[in-house]
């Protein structure tokens, strides 16, 4: 090395120095001083660890003054170079003496890095490679946005999530019967629109009861981290914003809230949004005269929003009226007339009995092509041959495009989805346990009394007080008595508990008063854990009652619910489920039992309900069970069958006449059968075949559960968190921990705490235990371990040896990786069309691309490292030859972008043609799709056919390979 004082160098080890410069040269030393950080150092000249920097032709330069110079030459005086060219500010000619070269000038591009001689080690040129590919194979998946959600593989709930989160402001219902899935179809939905980057401000309006189960199952599952907003968030949100809704992007507010607070609602309305959710829907009543106060608040805020989700397992719970309102939330265009829509509704199982056949792969005649597109009133656009084609892929093809006609065409198929237990596998049996209980002489003189001083009473307000003796006997003696002492139901519990130890047990009853008298008596007689769950706790209280429950090991054997407990909560882990009362509503007793009977219960579910004989009590029962059949299945006829026999029920609560009983129980059973006949006759066929996806849920489900039971992305994964400096512990069972370090490459990565992170790459061990994530392509700590590579230069440059004596010694390769890609606003997808494409050159020393030869993997095997200082030499003696290279190299990767770019965009000019031409089609018979969908569709197609034509080329990372005689 010769070395003169201003000549400008790099460190190989500490390049955060910036650039250097010589101040010193006295005799086998040298003195070298780093300007941007004040650090000088000594070396040896003979090994002294650092590289001269030298720029190249058509390089841009910076001067210690802050003006640029395009280098268009380079000239040698006196030891020290000087670059001329073309300034940036005044196009004049100037030059740039080394020594006056910015202290602060970084190498970013890969060139320029490896003549400076910031050489990366060789695992990390690797890394960076599969981060390509990893990032490449994202985007342009046909599952992305499905993957993330640490959820069972449940085919419905995947199909309705795909087929919902993909649309531009989706605006439908999600309406599955309980226990299927709607929280969880709609974080799916949440995480798509989110990923694809159509929507980014989101906001979830629930119950107050339910809010904080929902921000745990966004974080726990879709790992979104929603903003809960209540009175206090709002206050203290004045601080950074007028409108405190403003400084959040996903907002969680509870239904009573906006009820509460006229101001708060008015922000909320005066907020942007892209998409709204409201759960418990079945709450918005609308009345001709004057519509509730919730559904007064969806509908203002729906004006505004463009997507909606509406969450309701009974649509039809507050009458069919109401549930055709708050259709007309979601497309007010399609659903204008109640009438209109009843008589469609007639002929819904006449178009779904000529429909099935298509579904079946039954052979199909003229005649009856004829009538679908009579009843339809459509034109279908596929012909008889092609439905009936003997070639398989040609006749499903034919048949699955007019069913998608029909669906686009009829009743509620593009807005609303409901799933029933009868049509969805998973489900285990209700088995009722009824256990006679003696009536106590306590209970039986406050019955009497009670009898005495009722009579003027109607029977309804009668059967409400008889069907709780507990309140009766409390009245008659004072609030202080200890009920729990006589009832012998409250017995019965205590030793159920105490003979089944080790089974989780929920109790439901009616009041919160009830509730916590039991839980006391179970904890005081007899040391039971047990807590409790009721509307006089606050959120947080019930929240740590539900996840003591949930422990499996010290944690509740029984929690003691009140009503509350039957909506929203879910406690599929237990299978034992405890009526200490029943309420008079078949709804809210299907609403109770739904807290246990849900997808993901292990077990057949034992229903108890101990009761008092020859009281209200028992009459309620056995209308239940022999009427309605309502413990062991769910009960559909409950609602319209309550409806019509209430007034005749309550009198036979209120004066306990059996024969009536046995008439009423007669009665409904036979109405109940004759509604059953009825509904499976009528069933909308066409939406439960839309709304459970048939054969494609099912493909759904096993593409994902092959994509994830794939070996290399764990090994890759596990060799990207090395390079990063994470620590990994093998826990055993599939689950590690990974921790960060001191030694780090970056200072942290979102979602690694400094305790750590539980991960599993395996479905089922993460849904065993909340704190172990599951770490797939779209978890964000995989994300930012990605990104963490990508958008730094780690592992752009690269200097390795082939030893090989069947090749030229000191002869060379440059291997390139380009990428290819489009700067787009999110909302655009461009990604689906042109993702970030790598594209790999192998260049030997006469310019002969072998990247088609030599693959990357099978060419990375015969390499090995050499360190930074030696890789620096040679990179030095080769660099006229290795710019010539990358001139090449840039020459041969211009075809094939165009290709990519030419490729793209007939994907996207095909694909979203025909998606707006199919909608305009589908317009003209079809008043469900809206203007602004085909507006949607006509930019789509012009904006991403615009952003391809403006994609770019950029060379990602280089690495030089040298070849060496192996040792024989």
């Amino acid at each position: 090395m010769v070395f003169s004082l201003g000549q400008r160098w790099i460190s190989d080890s500490e390049s955060e120095l910036g650039l250097g410069t010589v101040v010193g040269v006295e005799g086998r030393m040298i003195t070298v001083l780093f300007p941007a950080t004040g650090e000088s150092r000594l070396y040896a000249k003979e090994d002294a660890p650092i590289t001269r920097v030298v720029f190249n032709l058509g390089d841009e330069i910076t001067h210690v003054d802050g003006w640029h110079l395009s280098i268009t030459n380079v000239i040698e005086q006196d030891g020290l170079l000087v670059y001329q060219g073309t300034r940036h500010d005044n196009d004049q000619e100037d030059e740039i003496k080394e020594v006056f070269l910015s202290h602060f000038l970084k190498f970013n591009k890969p060139q320029d890095r490896l003549f400076a001689g910031q050489i990366d080690r060789f695992d990390r040129f690797v890394i960076r490679h599969n981060a390509l590919l990893q990032r490449y194979s994202n985007q342009r998946s046909p599952l992305r946005g499905l993957l993330g959600g640490k959820v069972s593989l449940i085919a419905h709930q995947l199909y309705i999530a795909k087929e919902v989160g993909r649309r531009f402001a989706p605006r439908v219902m999600l309406a599955d019967e309980v226990g299927l899935g709607k929280t969880i179809e709609a974080g799916l939905i949440i995480h798509q629109q989110l990923t694809a980057g159509l929507a980014q401000r989101i906001l979830i309006v629930v119950p107050e009861t339910l809010q904080h189960q929902w921000l745990v199952e966004m974080l726990r599952r879709f790992n979104l981290s929603f903003s809960l907003f209540d009175e206090q968030r709002c206050v203290e949100a004045y601080a950074d914003s007028d409108n405190p809704f403003d400084t959040a992007q996903l907002v969680l507010v509870s239904m009573d809230m906006l009820k509460a607070k006229k101001r708060r609602f008015e922000q909320i309305c005066e907020a942007q949004w892209d998409l709204m959710v409201v759960d418990e829907a079945h709450h918005l009543e609308w009345h001709a005269e004057q519509p509730n106060r919730q559904f007064q608040i969806v509908e203002a805020l729906s004006d505004e929003i463009p997507g909606l989700l509406l969450l309701t397992a009974t649509p039809d719970q507050l009458g069919h009226f109401s549930h055709f309102a708050r259709l007309r939330l979601l497309d007010s265009a399609r659903f204008h007339d109640y009438d209109a829509f009843l008589e469609e509704e007639k002929h819904y199982h006449q178009l779904a009995e000529i429909a099935e056949p298509l579904m079946s792969d039954a052979a199909i005649s003229a005649q009856h092509l004829d009538n679908l597109t009579s009843l339809s009133g459509i034109s279908l656009t596929a012909s008889l041959e092609q439905i009936n084609h003997s070639q398989n892929d040609i006749r499903q093809s034919a048949r699955h495009k007019l069913f998608n006609e029909l669906l686009d065409c009829h009743g509620t198929g593009r807005v609303m989805f409901r799933n029933t237990r009868s049509a969805v596998d998973g489900f285990k049996q209700r088995r009722l346990q009824a256990h006679p209980l003696k009536l106590p002489s306590q209970y039986q003189t406050a019955l009497r009394v009670h009898n005495m001083m009722s009579a003027q009473q109607s029977h309804e307000s009668r059967a409400e007080q008889l069907l709780y003796p507990e309140s009766l006997y409390q009245a008659l003696e004072g609030e202080g008595i200890q009920w729990t002492h006589y009832d012998p139901r409250v017995q019965w519990l205590i030793d159920f508990l105490l003979a089944n130890k080790r089974e989780k047990v929920l109790v439901i009853c009616a009041s919160a008063q009830t509730a916590l008298a039991i839980e006391e008596a179970a904890r005081t007689e007899e040391g039971i854990r047990g807590t409790v769950f009721h509307e006089e706790m606050s959120i947080l209280e019930r929240d740590k009652a539900g996840a003591y429950f949930a422990q499996e090991e010290a944690g509740a054997q029984v929690m003691v619910c009140s009503e509350i407990g039957s909506e929203g909560r879910n406690f599929q882990f237990a299978r034992h489920l405890v009526l200490f009362d029943l309420p008079t509503n078949p709804d809210l007793l299907e609403q109770r039992i739904g807290r246990l009977d849900r997808i993901g219960q292990q077990h057949d579910i034992a229903i108890h309900v101990p009761f008092m004989q020859d009281t209200a009590q028992d009459k309620l029962l056995q209308w239940y069970h022999h009427g309605l059949n309502a413990f062991e299945q769910p009960c559909a006829t409950g609602s319209a069958l309550y409806q019509k026999y209430a007034p005749h029920l309550m009198e036979v609560l209120a004066t306990g006449q059996s024969d009536k009983l046995e008439t009423l129980i007669e009665q409904t059973h036979q109405d109940h059968l004759a509604l059953l006949a009825q509904m499976e006759a009528g069933r909308d066929r066409l939406l439960e075949m839309h709304s459970n996806g048939g054969e494609q849920a099912h493909q759904l489900v096993t593409e994902i559960s092959e994509h994830e039971n794939h070996p290399e992305f764990i090994n890759q994964t596990l060799r990207l968190f090395d390079v990063l400096g994470v620590q990994q512990d093998d826990l055993g069972e599939q689950i590690m921990l990974f921790k960060p370090t001191e030694h780090m490459l970056v200072a942290s990565l979102p979602g690694l705490a400094a305790e750590g992170q539980l991960v599993t790459f395996d479905r089922d061990s993460s849904l065993h235990r909340d704190e172990v994530a599951l770490l797939n392509e779209e978890h964000p700590l995989f994300e930012a371990a990605l990104d963490a590579i990508l958008s730094s230069e780690t592992g752009s440059t690269s200097v390795a040896l082939l030893k090989n004596n069947a090749l030229p010694a000191g002869n060379f390769f440059l291997e390139c990786l380009f990428v290819v890609e489009t700067s787009a606003p999110p909302q655009y997808q461009v990604s689906q069309y042109l993702p970030a494409t790598p594209i790999r050159i192998l260049l030997d020393k006469n310019g002969n691309d072998l990247s088609a030869k030599v693959g990357f993997e099978t060419f990375n095997k015969q390499l090995s490292a050499v360190n930074r200082h030696i890789g620096s030499k040679l990179v030095n003696a080769s660099q006229t030859q290795i710019h010539e290279l990358l001139r090449q190299a840039q020459q041969r990767v211009k075809p094939q972008v165009e290709t990519l770019v030419k490729h793209a965009a007939m994907r996207a000019k095909t694909q979203l043609g025909d998606e707006l031409s199919r909608m305009q089609a589908l317009k003209q018979r079809n008043p469900a799709i809206r203007d602004d969908e085909l507006e949607f569709w006509q930019t789509q197609q012009q904006e991403v056919l615009n952003y391809l034509d403006k994609a770019q080329l950029k060379l990602d990372a280089l690495r030089f390979i040298v070849i060496a005689p192996s040792k024989s």
